[in-house]
C-alpha cells in the first residue's frame, strides 16, 4: 500500500502545481484577475505615459492590446479566448454588446469622476443611464480639404465632393458605415436609413463619385493627406486633427446636410477577470487632469468638462473639433442596423469599391 500511497501523493503534488503553473501564466497574459488588468483598445488611442502612471498608482500591470475595427473587437471578445477587463468601442458596437449581454453592468458608485463629464455626452440612444458605458472620446465625420489645392471651392455641403474639378483628387476612408453615409446625407437621407430605394440612390451616388476618388485607403490616409497626395479626403475629426498638425495648411469641415456624430466608450466585458481593477481604470481616465493630457495625446475630443478647462485655448475653443450643441443636435449616432441590414450596407460598400476598381 506504501508505493500506491506515495504514488497518489505524487499526483496530488504535480497536479497543484500544474495548476499553480497555469494560473501564474494566466496572470501573466492577462488572463486573470488579482494585479493585472487587461485592456482592448483602438489603436495609439491612448498616451502610454497615463498606462505608467496608472500602473504607478495602483500597482496593477496593464496588458494593453489593440484592434482596427468594431467587427473584429465584438468577435474576439464573443469569443471569449481572452480575457479583457476593458474594452474601448464605438456607439453601435455597445449596443450590439448589450443586446448580446456581453457587458457587466457599471457600479457608479466607484465613479466618482463621472461628475465631471458633460451632460451633453451622457443617457444617449445607445446606452440609456450609462449602465454600461462611459464616454472616452467623441468626433464627428467630415471633410478635410487643402484650401491651396482647392482654390474657389466651397465644402460646406457633401455634394461638393462630386465637382469634376476634384478628378483622381479625394481619399475615401474605409469605413461602409462612413462611406455610404456620406451618400446618404448628400441625398438628404439619415446615415442610418434602410429604404432600400434610398440606399440604391446612395449606390448610384457613389458610383457617380468614382471619377473623383483616388483612393479608398485605411489609418495611411493620415499620411497621404499631410503629404498633399489628393486634395480632399472623408476622415473622422481626430484623424484630421493629426493630420492637421502635420500640414497646417489644411481645413476641416463638418458638411451642413449632417454627418456621423460617434462616441467610444469604457466598458468592462461580462467576462471580466479584474472588475475592481477596470472600476479603478475607468474612473482614473475620468480625472481631469488625466483626461485632458490624453485628449493632447490623441488629439481628439473629450466629452469631459473638467479636462476642458485643462486644454490649452487653441484645442478647447476650436469648433471644428468642439463644435457647439447647435451643430452636433443635428447630427446622428450610427445605429445598430442589425446583422442583416449591416452586411447590406457593406455588401453595397463593395460594389461601390468594385466599381472603382
Amino acid at each position: 500500500m506504501k508505493p500506491l500511497v506515495n504514488a497518489f501523493l505524487a499526483i496530488v503534488v504535480t497536479a497543484l502545481a500544474l495548476m499553480y503553473l497555469g494560473a501564474w501564466m494566466n496572470s501573466n497574459e492577462g488572463y486573470s484577475g488579482g494585479n493585472t488588468l487587461t485592456i482592448y483598445n483602438w489603436g495609439d488611442y491612448v498616451d502610454p505615459e497615463l498606462l505608467e502612471q496608472f500602473e504607478a498608482e495602483t500597482g496593477i500591470t496593464v496588458i494593453y492590446q489593440t484592434f482596427d475595427s468594431n467587427e473584429a473587437m465584438l468577435t474576439k471578445v464573443q469569443q471569449g479566448g481572452t480575457t479583457f477587463d476593458v474594452v474601448i468601442p464605438s456607439d453601435y458596437a455597445i449596443a450590439k454588446m448589450r443586446e448580446e449581454k456581453l457587458l457587466l453592468p457599471l457600479d457608479h458608485s466607484k465613479l466618482p469622476n463621472l461628475a465631471h463629464l458633460n451632460p451633453r455626452f451622457l443617457n444617449l440612444s445607445f446606452d440609456p443611464g450609462n449602465q454600461f458605458s462611459v464616454p472616452y472620446f467623441w468626433g464627428t465625420v467630415g471633410i478635410i480639404y487643402n484650401p491651396e489645392l482647392t482654390k474657389g471651392m466651397d465644402f460646406s455641403s457633401w455634394n461638393s465632393l462630386w465637382d469634376s474639378r476634384l478628378k483622381n483628387n479625394i481619399f475615401l476612408v474605409d469605413g461602409a458605415r462612413e462611406v455610404m453615409g456620406m451618400a446618404l446625407n448628400s441625398l438628404n437621407y439619415s446615415v442610418n436609413d434602410q429604404n432600400e430605394a434610398h440606399l440604391q440612390d446612395a449606390l448610384s451616388k457613389l458610383n457617380r463619385l468614382s471619377p473623383n476618388v483616388k483612393a479608398i485607403v485605411g489609418d495611411e490616409i493620415k499620411m497621404l493627406l499631410a503629404g498633399e497626395e489628393a486634395a480632399v479626403g472623408i476622415v473622422w475629426s481626430g484623424d484630421a486633427s493629426e493630420i492637421m498638425d502635420e500640414n497646417d495648411k489644411l481645413d476641416y469641415i463638418v458638411p451642413e446636410e449632417g454627418s456621423n456624430i460617434w462616441f467610444d466608450n469604457m466598458v468592462i466585458p461580462r467576462t471580466a477577470a479584474n472588475v475592481e481593477g477596470a472600476h479603478r481604470f475607468i474612473d482614473f481616465m475620468l480625472r481631469p487632469e488625466v483626461a485632458a493630457q490624453n485628449a493632447e495625446y490623441v488629439g481628439y475630443s473629450t466629452p469631459n468638462d473638467g479636462a476642458m478647462k485643462l486644454l490649452p485655448p487653441e484645442i478647447a475653443e476650436d469648433t471644428r473639433f468642439y463644435p457647439p450643441a447647435e451643430i452636433t443636435d443635428r447630427l446622428e449616432v450610427y445605429d445598430n442596423l442589425g446583422k442583416r441590414m449591416l452586411a447590406h450596407y457593406n455588401e453595397l460598400f463593395l460594389m461601390f469599391k468594385m466599381n472603382k476598381k
